[in-house]
């Protein structure tokens, strides 16, 4: 697909086919994240991928945005990992790990596989519940599957504020 069409018609899935997803997809999404771009090119993100019939039940108590999907990937950064701008001290772990989240929820899309990035979870939960190493953060949830035959945007996915509203030239 062309990149614009892509960005165009990728929408966040809510509903899912039970369908596990297959191991060759799962690795093209993973690459495409592994390709993506980290401050200083350090790579400090953590991806738990959560496939396991266990481990997608127990994503239902760090999250009520689960949508049923019977795949998830955790991901997440190491903090002593992640570059630091020298003028505040600020990291980039967060922006590393939402753009490794993009290029994978792109990639996704572009192979027939549904996503949608959650936020709204607990992050606590999701470190006890998964065991996750203290200096690891986690910081987006991109659930995924093949869509349901009723799968469709909600009603303001393709609702855009001016471009004018949102760029300011200088």
């Amino acid at each position: 697909m062309e990149y614009f069409d892509l960005i165009k018609e990728r929408f966040s899935v809510r509903s899912f086919k039970a369908e596990k997803i297959k191991s060759e997809d799962i690795e093209k999404i993973l690459k495409a994240g592994h390709l993506a771009p980290t401050g200083c090119n350090n790579q400090p993100q953590r991806i738990y991928v959560l496939q396991s019939d266990e481990a997608v039940e127990q994503l239902k108590a760090c999250t009520k945005c689960h949508f049923n999907a019977p795949c998830a990937m955790l991901v997440c950064y190491k903090k002593d990992e992640a570059w630091r701008r020298k003028y505040d001290g600020k990291s980039s772990g967060v922006v590393d790990a939402s753009i490794v989240t993009t290029h994978m929820m792109l990639a996704a899309a572009d192979i027939g596989v549904g996503t949608t990035w959650v936020m709204h979870f607990d992050p606590s939960a999701m470190v006890s519940t998964f065991d996750i190493p203290e200096g690891i953060v986690p910081v987006a949830l991109l659930v995924m599957g093949y869509e349901s035959e009723d799968a469709k945007p909600i009603d303001m996915h393709f609702n855009y504020r001016p471009m004018s509203d949102t760029v300011v030239y200088k």
